[in-house]
């Protein structure tokens, strides 16, 4: 059996997707992703700057932006997770998961 590598702690992940856009995905070692992710922020966060009232506060006015960003953290995050579990799964001993000791008649 090989020894593949540790992934990202996820946490790291979730913390650099947190303080800088794209940046969980650079990470991760998907820059792309990232990058689609940065262009939407901006698109989006540009056309709610002309479709948002002119009273509305900065939030409000870039709202389309921070809900990618928000979408970008959580991707980020679900894709460390995903990774790490996998990781786990095939470094146990038998290979096997806690689940798979369950009887298999339930």
């Amino acid at each position: 059996m090989t020894d593949t590598p540790a992934p990202a702690n996820p946490y790291l992940v979730l913390g650099a997707a947190i303080v800088l856009p794209a940046s969980g995905h650079v990470v991760l070692g998907i820059p792309v992703r990232g990058l689609q992710f940065l262009f939407f922020m901006v698109i989006f966060g540009w056309v709610t700057t002309k479709v948002a009232p002119a009273d509305a506060s900065f939030i409000g006015r870039h709202a389309g932006g921070f809900l990618i960003y928000a979408l970008s953290i959580l991707d980020a995050y679900r894709i460390a997770r995903i990774r790490h579990a996998v990781w786990v799964h095939k470094a146990s001993p038998d290979g096997d998961s806690a689940a798979g000791d369950a009887p298999s008649n339930i």
